[in-house]
């Protein structure tokens, strides 16, 4: 054989096995034999969804403003089942923090994971999804597919029918964990990640849990990734989610927290990476005096296209959410935020609040902010605000009377323009990293 055919050859095979085809479905599936049954007919439940929906496009008001003509789903594939000598890149979330449990993957195959012994003698569940299923599948069964709804679009059944390399987080009822948890989804170049995260606090119990996606080499990917978060009464989650994937990955995700009776939440997201992301991030308060804190920290640049839809959903009285989003734009880039304040007919005494603010540094830059209110309870106080505008002259001049540069002054109005999402975020260790990340992107515009 000549080596032009050989080669011809060889990219016909590798496209055959490409693709979110049946052959590459039914490929993967058998690769999750080890399942139970009634996880293995939820997949092809939300398999045959997913072949029956269409692609989203820019005629869905929900995607009015993020086209994706230029994604091929088809360039990739299910996740493979081994990793060949993974090489993960270094977590930015962990510097000098110790934590009491870690879990890793690399192109949606669990890693390594660990948790502390003091913490499993607590009854705590910590670790790869796929490697606890077996042990805990009633735990699963019970609380899998509780937040996120696997219906809502072609992307969310795409993850509901090969989700892999996730993990699960319990905490037993009136459980502390003072430890940090960290939890790690890498991707090399031409990877898929479908990391599915589940939280389950059950009543009482308190737990911080740190996330982060990263590239372990530079390239196009394909995230679709989903997060659950349950919260049983007087529960307490600190979560944070860092995305900062390579600026070519493809990034789609569905998230949602439920929040019960007495319960808080504070969820913090980085998004600093990715060529395109599109998130949808929900959460709903159920019980009575429910608290929701959402922070959002947004920086772009090149072409990156971040949209980012929030809905804070009242569904019982007496409840507090409180959101806050500041993005940061250069060069031609594109924020995209929509957010919704949904209060149901009983959650009388809602408190809630949702803002926005966007930074241009750059005439070529845009930003989209379009807040909302659906309101169906009568004894409320919510409010919405959205702003964007460039850095103020009148700043950086008097910020040069004091012996500054004007880049120095830029750095400085920047740095100061994310300090009030900063001063809401508790851990010190996230205040530091984004800050730290932020900071290094505002130097290459010097």
């Amino acid at each position: 054989m000549t080596c032009q055919r050989l080669e011809k050859t060889i990219m016909a095979e590798t496209a055959a096995h490409r693709g979110f085809t049946q052959e590459t479905f039914d490929a993967f599936f058998e690769t999750r034999r080890h399942e139970p049954q009634w996880l293995l007919d939820q997949r092809r439940e939300a398999w045959q969804l997913f072949q029956q929906m269409p692609m989203p496009s820019t005629h869905d008001e929900e995607w009015r403003r993020t086209d994706i003509r230029l994604f091929h789903l088809e360039r990739f594939a299910p996740p493979a089942e081994q990793v060949t000598e993974p090489t993960l890149p270094g977590p930015l979330l962990l510097d000098g923090v110790d934590v009491g449990g870690a879990s890793a993957s690399l192109d949606s195959v669990p890693v390594e994971w660990h948790l502390e012994p003091h913490l499993a003698e607590q009854g705590v569940v910590f670790g790869s999804l796929d490697e606890l299923l077996e042990e805990h599948d009633a735990l699963v069964r019970r609380y899998l597919w509780r937040a996120m709804d696997t219906t809502y679009d072609k992307f969310a059944a795409l993850h509901a029918a090969c989700f892999s390399g996730g993990t699960l987080l319990y905490v037993p009822r009136g459980v502390v964990i003072e430890e940090p948890l960290h939890v790690l989804s890498a991707m090399t170049a031409g990877g898929v990640d479908f990391g599915h995260l589940l939280v389950v606090l059950e009543e009482g119990a308190q737990a911080t849990l740190l996330s982060e996606t990263a590239s372990a080499e530079p390239g196009t990917g394909l995230h679709c990734g989903g997060v659950e978060l349950l919260l049983a009464p007087g529960a307490r989650l600190r979560y944070v989610g860092l995305q900062n994937w390579d600026t070519a990955v493809w990034h789609f995700a569905h998230q949602k927290a439920v929040v019960d009776r007495g319960g808080r939440i504070q969820w913090t997201i980085g998004a600093l990476g990715s060529r395109l992301a599109k998130v949808n991030q929900r959460v709903a308060l159920v019980g009575e005096h429910a608290e929701a804190q959402v922070n959002g920290v947004m920086f772009t640049e090149g072409k990156q296209h971040l949209s980012y839809h929030t809905h804070q959903h009242h569904e019982a009285a007496h409840c507090h959410s409180d959101l806050l989003y500041k993005g940061a734009l250069t060069e031609r880039s594109h924020i995209v935020w929509r957010g919704m304040i949904r209060v149901e007919p009983g959650a009388q005494k809602t408190d809630a609040y949702q803002r926005n603010d966007n930074l241009m540094l750059s005439d070529h830059a845009r930003a989209d902010s379009i807040p909302g209110l659906e309101i169906e309870a009568d004894d409320v106080r919510c409010t919405h605000g959205a702003t964007a505008g460039h850095v103020d002259d009148e700043q950086v001049f008097y910020a040069q009377t004091r012996g500054l540069t004007r880049d120095e002054a830029t750095r400085l109005i920047v740095t100061g323009f994310f300090q009030q999402v900063f001063d809401r975020i508790t851990i010190e260790s996230v205040r530091n990293v984004l800050g730290e990340a932020i900071g290094r992107r505002i130097r290459r515009y010097d």
